[in-house]
């Protein structure tokens, strides 16, 4: 018997929560499983990751498979990392990808410089789409 450790569905429809459970892996998605570890809701702001790290460290150590979606919210719940993101990636953050909560305030000053370099680009590119034109 292999077993795994991976999510199950719960919650209703377009409200998905999921369950950290181990399973026999030819068992379905939401079907029958051993034991419950754990829970994840991603639609939560951060994200809620719950999982009972002794009993995770049990079933792996007597062989148990986790998938590739347990294994990023274990180590997003043992760092203490909770949120969205953009990839949808189970509450781990990508670096650089700004959050709900982190949305980039533009700068003053550059907002002003940023209308007349589109101006000026704007100005230049139909000067080129000209001379092609001409030139065909």
């Amino acid at each position: 018997m292999s077993v795994r450790v991976r999510l199950t569905r719960v919650g209703s429809k377009k409200n998905p929560i999921w369950r950290v459970v181990v399973s026999d892996q030819r068992s379905p998605r939401d079907g029958r499983f051993i034991e419950t570890i754990g829970h994840y809701n991603p639609q939560t702001n951060p994200s809620t990751i719950v999982i009972d790290e002794e009993r995770f460290q049990h079933w792996v150590s007597r062989g148990a498979q986790p998938t590739n979606t347990v294994k990023q919210l274990v180590k997003a719940h043992a760092k203490g990392v909770a949120g969205g993101t953009a990839t949808g990636s189970a509450g781990v953050s990508q670096a650089g990808t700004p959050q709900d909560g982190d949305r980039l305030q533009p700068d003053p000053e550059s907002a002003a410089e940023a209308p007349d370099d589109v101006v000026e680009e704007r100005a230049e590119a139909p000067a080129a789409d000209d001379e092609a034109a001409t030139t065909e």
